[in-house]
């Protein structure tokens, strides 16, 4: 991905997450805006995170459809990692939804550890809900 414009990732959110909810352009836009987002991107996806004092959330991880199934998440949330270790952050959090077996999957094998769950976190298009887990790594 040549720029980490809003409307490129919000193009791969949206195909990517085409299960639950896309996010819109204004929606990224609005995240970019703050000074402590930071996005990480290749070609075929991006990550967002947010750093705040000395913790870190993982927003978002999306690759692209045609590109899942690659490494390129993996590759996506070790730079996360690296990013939001040099700007200060000792312990990560993120919230993935529990029907989500792709991503929690992928955060197992990158040493991620649950701690809890949010119940009802996440709305589907069919007005459905299913629970969030909420999953924390400390940062070396």
């Amino acid at each position: 991905m040549s720029e980490a414009t809003a409307e490129a990732l919000s193009a791969i959110h949206v195909a990517a997450f085409m299960a639950s909810r896309g996010w819109s352009v204004e929606e990224i836009a609005q995240l970019q805006a703050s000074p402590h987002i930071f996005t990480v991107t290749c070609p075929d996806g991006f990550a967002l995170g947010r750093v705040v004092v000395d913790e870190a959330e993982l927003l978002t991880v999306a690759v692209a459809p045609a590109a899942q199934g690659r490494g390129i998440g993996a590759k996506l949330l070790l730079d996360f990692e690296q990013t939001a270790a040099q700007r200060g952050a000792t312990r990560a959090f993120l919230e993935v939804a529990t029907d989500n077996t792709a991503a929690m999957a992928l955060y197992q094998r990158a040493n991620w550890s649950t701690c809890g769950q949010r119940p009802a976190y996440y709305t589907r298009p069919d007005g459905s809900t299913c629970d969030a887990i909420l999953m924390e790594k400390h940062l070396t």
